[in-house]
């Protein structure tokens, strides 16, 4: 058992970290009130390789494992966690698309995706299926060489910025064996996008429903065979999960190394923050919590990269630790620097604001519970 990362791996942290110093963090704070979608340092990321990086050499994916995608997005939303976290939302579609797409599928959208030339975006929640997803509604009828798609997906990252949708919608009959995956591009008609949601956080990517009314897909946009998608979309998630979580490490370390900086200077009765036990007993507990978060976030990445038979339980314990202990870890941060944190000439309260959504997306953390406890109950 080895606990280090290797030189290579450290090579890979370095890098995000340089980036995310450079070209996120000095922008942070006017992307989050400025509602600023920042396409362009994005493509820059991509020239990095950070938007492809566990995609196949083939097309110019970096191939790496789950392990350098944890590392690197933990350095990237220390940065902007709204960035980052949208970055692994293009993975992730980025990575169906290599991974059961037909080759010339692969060989029209992936490239392009590579250098972020175009953006993609995952749909499959629905305004009447969250945490149901295998009860989605939207529905794909054959007619000839196209799919004609139907119904609305809900909270879309992305939505209207994106060039490409990679959509879950109904082939089949109900629950998840009538689920199909298509590569859905933004010009088709029939495809339109509602308002931008007003949210609390995340303000650096935008957010509306996707609709589908009569929208005609060429049947090769189909994603490996009919009655798959579901497959695929929960095979993502697992990945799709560490992500979100690796992206609340970064925000809490940030929380954390903020709160540490205030209370070593900041002096109240006579002496810094620093030297109360109380203040030290804090630290101590959120410095312990985020410690104890990554290694889970490190464990579920590695039983990915080794297909190991529990790597969807640790996925789902790690989404879940990790997302409740980074937010808890931004909130005392905030409570450390008292009515300064609530500022916004602070970040605190802007972690806070991006943290929070982390224990609702990519499966709540009540689902997450539930996943972990069907699969113990299952051996």
């Amino acid at each position: 058992m080895d606990f280090a990362l290797t030189e290579d791996q450290r090579a890979i942290q370095e890098a995000a970290r340089a980036f995310a110093e450079a070209e996120l963090a000095p922008h942070s704070a006017r992307w989050d009130e400025e509602k600023h979608f920042p396409v362009d340092v994005m493509k820059a990321a991509a020239e990095m390789g950070f938007c492809a990086i566990y995609a196949g050499e083939e097309h110019g994916g970096m191939a790496l494992g789950r392990v350098e995608a944890a590392v690197i997005f933990e350095e990237l939303s220390r940065g902007d966690v709204s960035v980052a976290a949208f970055i692994s939302i293009h993975n992730m579609a980025t990575w169906m698309i290599d991974g059961f797409g037909s080759d010339d599928l692969r060989a029209r959208y992936v490239p392009s995706l590579v250098s972020m030339d175009r953006i993609a975006s995952y749909c499959l929640t629905e305004p009447g299926s969250g945490s149901d997803a295998a009860a989605l509604r939207t529905t794909a009828v054959k007619d000839g060489d196209h799919y004609v798609l139907n119904g609305s997906k809900a909270f879309i990252s992305g939505a209207g910025t994106s060039d490409i949708y990679v959509v879950m919608a109904r082939t089949g009959g109900e629950g998840a064996k009538g689920i199909s995956a298509f590569v859905v591009d933004k010009d088709t008609p029939g495809l339109s996008f509602g308002a931008q949601e007003r949210k609390m956080g995340w303000n650096a990517q935008p957010t509306a429903i996707v609709q589908f009314d009569d929208c005609r897909v060429p049947a090769a946009n189909l994603l490996g065979k009919e009655g798959d998608g579901f497959r695929y979309a929960m095979m993502g998630l697992d990945g799709g999960r560490l992500n979100i979580a690796a992206c609340s490490l970064g925000g809490a370390r940030l929380a954390l190394e903020t709160a540490q900086e205030y209370v070593a200077g900041r002096k109240q009765f006579g002496k810094a923050l620093a030297e109360f036990q109380n203040t030290q007993f804090k630290l101590a507990d959120m410095a312990t919590q985020l410690d104890a978060a990554r290694l889970m976030v490190l464990r579920g990445a590695w039983a990915i990269d080794t297909a190991h038979a529990e790597k969807t339980k640790w996925c789902a314990m790690a989404k879940r630790l990790a997302t409740d202990a980074c937010f808890q870890i931004a909130d005392e941060a905030l409570q450390l620097h008292g009515g300064y944190g609530y500022l916004k000439d602070y970040p605190l309260e802007r972690i806070v604001r991006d943290l929070r959504v982390h224990r609702i997306l990519e499966g709540t953390n009540e689902i997450m519970r539930v996943i972990t406890a069907r699969e113990m109950l299952r051996q």
